[in-house]
């Protein structure tokens, strides 16, 4: 028996477990065409999947980004690991089932923000996103 079984169930699950990743350009492009709100931390790209394409439709598919202006390679995957952590913390409770979303992280914010204000402000796009605006 694992020592930490107790607590697992405190956490929430790993992304691989109930967020399928966004793989080939076109389906970044697909929801860079979609809705987007910003936040200091991040932007945040958002689309709802066609019934007829191949993914599992009670599926959350999300994809991460950051161009060369976050800086060297260091920060742009320093910046890439917390933009995936937040999505494994904050998609399974705020996300949709038969969404896309691409988050791509902002030069000098997504690497030195506050972690907690990180996970607000992709709770405060999701929000954004969902809400039955035109």
């Amino acid at each position: 028996m694992n020592g930490d079984t107790a607590t697992q169930g405190d956490r929430p699950p790993a992304v691989s477990v109930c967020v399928l990743g966004l793989k080939s350009r076109p389906e970044f492009l697909a929801a860079a065409r979609a809705r987007k709100q910003g936040t200091k931390g991040m932007m945040v790209q958002a689309r709802r999947r066609a019934p007829d394409e191949p993914a599992p439709q009670d599926a959350i598919r999300v994809g991460f980004t950051c161009s060369k202006k976050v800086g060297n390679a260091v920060a742009r995957n320093r910046a890439k690991r917390r933009l995936r952590e937040v999505a494994r913390l904050v998609l399974p409770r705020h996300g949709r089932g038969g969404w896309d979303y691409v988050l791509i992280g902002r030069a000098g914010a997504t690497t030195t923000r506050p972690f907690e204000d990180l996970q607000a402000d992709l709770i405060y796009a999701l929000s954004k996103l969902h809400s039955d605006r035109a």
